[in-house]
């Protein structure tokens, strides 16, 4: 779609404007990401802090209810039967503050007041593991229908001809505004590094302050192998809902640096060139490998 070139569906398309004229409010918390860079991980976190540490609710209330993700039940006619168990425009619209709502659009293509109004919450992820996480989510979901391999993936990606792409762009565009005070832009990578310390930073910009007891809980909850465990975040229900292909889970292996596992030599120097275009003129870095994570 114009402009922008953002990829997405025509369904999608019928209710831009209407996603585009939402009205933000003050008590709103927004995060934004490419898909695949840690959203719902952050989504548990935003929710909890948002909500008093309320694990008991947390546990029996799935994170699809509790963070709606904004354009889901537009993004194919296939959805059609399923938009129910889905928060469209208008259900988010009669939610009780405080919100926490997850659209993967980019900043452009969202109510233009936003950042002005509400908290916004950017995870930026590296490329090349953004690049692998969404080939198996491919993978994974029936919907999508991806049968190629990883370096057809990669070409399509780079390419800017999956869902949500560029990629790029959408990064840039929230990097771009990452000075604004109601804009908290943070990577992934630096949650696998130091997750509690970005669990503070995090509850600082939302104005909560949580005590030693809180911290230790919350960090334990969020480790990586918990979550995955935790059957109100990892989406192991699209298995039974037949949505899943049986192979392959949603909340994977989450690791940095997972790329050297499944990139060619070859096709590494090839997406090495891509960042490298995409990267010239900025000041944006990215962390491809670390020694020590979650």
């Amino acid at each position: 779609m114009e402009p922008g070139g953002f990829v997405t569906s025509p369904t999608y398309a019928k209710h831009a404007e209407k996603i585009y004229r939402m009205k933000p409010r003050s008590e709103d918390v927004w995060l934004l990401t490419f898909p695949k860079c840690g959203t719902t991980w952050t989504c548990e976190l935003l929710w909890l802090l948002q909500n008093n540490c309320d694990y008991e609710t947390a546990g029996k209330t799935g994170l699809t209810l509790r963070t709606p993700f904004l354009e889901m039940p537009y993004l194919s006619t296939k959805m059609q039967a399923m938009r129910e168990m889905f928060m469209n425009v208008d259900k988010v619209e009669q939610l009780p503050s405080p919100r926490v709502i997850r659209p993967h659009m980019p900043m452009y293509l969202l109510p233009p007041t936003l950042l002005d109004t509400a908290k916004v919450v950017y995870v930026a992820r590296n490329p090349k593991d953004v690049i692998v996480s969404y080939f198996f989510h491919h993978k994974l979901i029936k919907l999508h229908g991806f049968t190629g391999t990883m370096d057809e993936f990669a070409e399509f990606f780079m390419d800017d001809e999956v869902f949500n792409a560029p990629y790029f762009a959408h990064i840039l565009e929230a990097w771009s505004k990452r000075d604004h005070p109601n804009m908290h832009f943070m990577f992934y990578e630096d949650m696998k590094r130091n997750l509690r310390g970005e669990i503070e930073k995090v509850a600082a910009f939302l104005g909560k302050t949580l005590g030693e007891e809180e911290l230790v809980k919350l960090t334990e909850h969020l480790k990586f192998d918990n979550f995955k465990t935790n059957e109100s975040v990892n989406n192991e229900s699209g298995k039974k809902t037949g949505a899943f292909n049986q192979e392959g889970n949603f909340i994977r292996k989450g690791k940095t640096g997972d790329w050297k596992n499944h990139f060619s030599p070859e096709l590494n120097c090839r997406i090495n060139a891509w960042i490298e275009k995409n990267l010239a003129g900025t000041d944006l870095k990215f962390v491809t490998e670390l020694e020590n994570q979650d």
